[in-house]
């Protein structure tokens, strides 16, 4: 394979689904209307610390995308859920996810923010970035760097969501496009997939 034909390989769209309290509902919700061949990486963002993590044993239910624990290097590829480990920030990097040790371990995490600032710099597709259910404001920081970079915000309609703090901070930022319930968020990324694709 050569140089240009792997780089072009790695701009497919990257949607990064961050939660926490009550993201469990939400996650399924999204995928059960997600189909398996968009062409979408789809990768949650739960900030837990140090709890494991059971949604790669969950999902799989509601999904027929393979659902994945991420792991160091791991290849990002379409068509396919991956799910941040507990107690590590994420990153990207040449078309691979980079862990790294928790760079906020006391008070509420904000792994999403990392990664999704992550994103900013170092993925060449189309960005989505929504946050759904959760505690906190994690990810609402890092909102108005997306839509900088031609990315879409998405936050889950407050009424849909278990615990709306962290939907709500999100909608807060000001750099929110679109506020939807988990049915009409996969209704909007599929749409964002067939502009992209």
């Amino acid at each position: 394979m050569s140089e240009k034909t792997d780089v072009r390989a790695k701009d497919f769209p990257i949607v990064c689904v961050g939660g926490s309290a009550g993201g469990l509902d939400a996650y399924i919700r999204l995928l059960q209307n997600l189909p398996a061949d968009m062409g979408v990486a789809i990768v949650i963002v739960n900030h837990i610390t140090e709890m494991p993590t059971h949604l790669h044993e969950v999902l799989p239910r509601f999904t027929t995308m393979p659902v994945t624990l991420i792991t160091e290097r791991l290849e990002i590829e379409p068509n396919c859920v991956f799910i941040i480990p507990e107690n590590r920030d994420l990153h990207v990097l040449d078309g691979e996810f980079l862990l790294k040790p928790i760079s906020k371990p006391r008070g509420w995490p904000d792994v999403i923010t990392v990664f999704l600032r992550s994103l900013t710099h170092y993925w060449d597709g189309k960005l989505v970035a929504v946050i759904v259910s959760g505690y906190d404001g994690d990810g609402a920081a890092a909102m108005c760097g997306i839509q900088q970079v031609g990315g879409i915000t998405i936050a889950q309609k407050l009424s849909t969501a278990k615990q709306p703090d962290m939907p709500a901070s999100a909608i807060e930022s000001g750099c929110i496009d679109f506020i939807l319930s988990p049915e009409d968020i996969a209704k909007e990324i599929i749409r964002i997939a067939r502009v992209e694709a």
